[in-house]
């Protein structure tokens, strides 16, 4: 499955998403994130302390909702599997993100947007997830 090219945009400009894991006991469980692609997978930053790190550890369905903010008639759902947890490139990627979704006014993720100290506490991953089902909206479809 691949993301349309029509809706590339809503992953490749500063759109915030939703991105939904499974709790261990089967309810889901959602979060504002901020996405990016590699234009195959979704990327999603995030730590593995966090509940969503958890959760993709114990299992890897995911799914992430992206609405236009310029026309909320316009969207993409993505439901898709983790094929990879790295923390190779989290940080540059965390940073890369807090420059993009800041409109660069803050150039680091650690010591712009969390404090530095938080970077010790914490595991940050790029968690990559693999489209399985793509929905978009009839409109533009």
């Amino acid at each position: 499955m691949t993301i349309p090219q029509s809706h590339m945009d809503l992953l490749t400009n500063p759109i915030h998403a939703v991105f939904s894991t499974l709790m261990p006991d089967g309810r889901p469980q959602s979060s504002i994130v901020w996405a990016d692609t590699d234009r195959e997978l979704v990327l999603i930053n995030t730590t593995l302390e966090r509940q969503k790190g958890k959760n993709i550890q114990a299992n890897p369905k995911v799914n992430v909702l992206v609405i236009d903010p310029t026309n909320i008639s316009r969207w993409l759902e993505i439901r898709g599997e983790v094929v990879e947890i790295t923390t190779e490139g989290a940080i540059p990627h965390a940073d890369k993100l807090a420059r993009q979704y800041s409109g660069g006014k803050k150039q680091f993720f650690y010591g712009d947007v969390y404090p530095p100290e938080q970077r010790d506490r914490e595991t940050r991953v790029i968690v990559k997830i693999r489209p399985v089902k793509v929905t978009r909206d009839g409109i533009f479809a």
